[in-house]
């Protein structure tokens, strides 16, 4: 419609230009002005349509891309459904809208439907790369699976080994979730509900059959294995991406690369048993009752043997306290053992030391008494003899003093002397 609107103005324009008495033909110049137009507006609409389908591509792959990897890292009951439902739903929108934006171009019917087609193609496309790239990544998806369910309870909290959990049905639950994800990326599932026998091929042969009867049956029935093969039943050779034998090999390392974690849930639960249980096993509590007898008779007829007993109770309690032997071994068996094979003699020696200390210390007291005692006696027998001597001293020099002035003078002491000795004179 553009094109006749532009050749009507060139045909006018032409016809007032023309002139009569020349032969010109402008058939010419009017057949390479449409052909000229003709090609600007198909490269013009092809690069505008190539630009529209970029865009709705972007579109596409920013829709189906974290959400298809978001679904096959869930593993969930109907992976694959999901994903063909997710599929669907984004590449009709997508579709949906490119055909209003392509219905101003004066497209055919069959170039509409080729790109419609094309859009839908490259839709499945992404999908089909996001599970090619996933399924090289299955052993680290089913590892983590793996280690979420064994780790966690179904309230998703962290699993601590008290010893009452089952860990052979934990393991089994948490390996089964990790077959889920294998078999999820056996293989592309995006035809409308083609059914598979992937998943009970490899419930039965890793899950519901122990490991030995695996390798047994490996070794005797070969051939009739269902994992001996390159192919799944009832799926196209180019819509597999983990062959069964390929899934045998992969379930092995899996299982070499997990059972640390079992084994180490074995050994907590066996720890936290022992740590809480103090008391022997109940046949061993029989057997000290019946073959102890003669052992308990022998403490209640001599006493004595309570009291050795009870004393090297604390002399073995105050040697633990004084190594501090749990302190040592918390960095290890083999350096507590040394470090306490240096500690033991000298710790030995220094209770020896503080015995021998206290029982001085306890032998001590009266001694010390009488000595003070002495000590007193003798500093009062000094203080009596100084006293009589400054007595005598004072008297003397009174007397002498008295005798020079008058003699009526006499000393105070004797004085004093003279009356206390007369009622005493009195008194005989």
């Amino acid at each position: 419609m553009w094109t006749e609107s532009i050749m009507l103005e060139f045909e006018k324009a032409s016809t007032d230009a023309a002139v009569r008495q020349a032969s010109w033909s402008a058939l010419k110049v009017r057949d390479k002005l449409h052909r000229d137009i003709e090609s600007h507006a198909s490269s013009v609409r092809s690069a505008k349509l190539s630009e529209i389908t970029t865009k709705f591509e972007k579109q596409l792959a920013k829709a189906l891309t974290e959400p298809v990897e978001s679904l096959f890292e869930a593993g969930g009951k109907d992976t694959w459904v999901s994903i063909r439902k997710l599929l669907k739903r984004e590449t009709e929108a997508a579709v949906s809208e490119l055909s209003a934006c392509i219905s101003g171009f004066e497209l055919d019917e069959e170039t509409v439907e080729s790109m419609q087609q094309s859009l839908r193609d490259y839709a499945k496309q992404i999908v089909e790369n996001k599970a090619k790239e996933e399924s090289g990544k299955i052993l680290i998806r089913m590892k983590d699976r793996f280690s979420t369910v064994f780790n966690h309870d179904a309230d998703s909290l962290p699993r601590v080994w008290t010893g009452k959990e089952d860990i052979r049905a934990i393991t089994k639950d948490a390996r089964s979730a990790s077959l889920k994800l294998l078999s999820d990326m056996a293989a592309i599932r995006l035809e409308d509900e083609k059914p598979d026998r992937i998943e009970n091929v490899l419930q039965s042969s890793f899950i519901d059959r122990p490991a030995g009867a695996i390798s047994s049956q490996n070794r005797i029935e070969g051939p009739t294995d269902p994992l001996a093969s390159s192919t799944w039943e009832e799926v196209h050779p180019k819509d597999t991406l983990i062959t069964p034998v390929q899934c045998k090999s992969l379930w092995r390392q899996f299982q070499g690369e997990t059972e640390y974690t079992v084994t180490q849930a074995i050994s907590a639960q066996e720890a936290f048993k022992r740590s809480n249980n103090w008391l022997p096993p109940p046949w061993a509590i029989m057997a000290m009752v019946i073959l102890g007898f003669n052992e308990f008779m022998l403490l209640l007829k001599n006493p004595l043997y309570l009291m050795l007993i009870f004393v090297a109770y604390l002399i073995g309690k105050a040697i633990w306290v004084q190594m501090d032997i749990p302190g040592e071994f918390r960095h290890g068996a083999l350096p507590g053992l040394l470090s306490l094979s240096s500690k033991f003699v000298p710790t030995i020696m220094n209770i020896l030391k503080r015995l021998a200390e206290e029982a001085q210390a306890n032998s001590t007291p009266g001694g010390s008494e009488s000595q003070n005692a002495n000590s007193r006696i003798s500093s009062n027998q000094m203080q009596h003899s100084d006293r009589v001597s400054s007595t005598v001293s004072n008297s003397s020099v009174s007397s002498v003093g008295s005798s020079g002035v008058d003699n009526e003078y006499s000393s105070p002491n004797l004085t004093q002397r003279r009356r206390t000795n007369l009622p005493e004179a009195e008194f005989s």
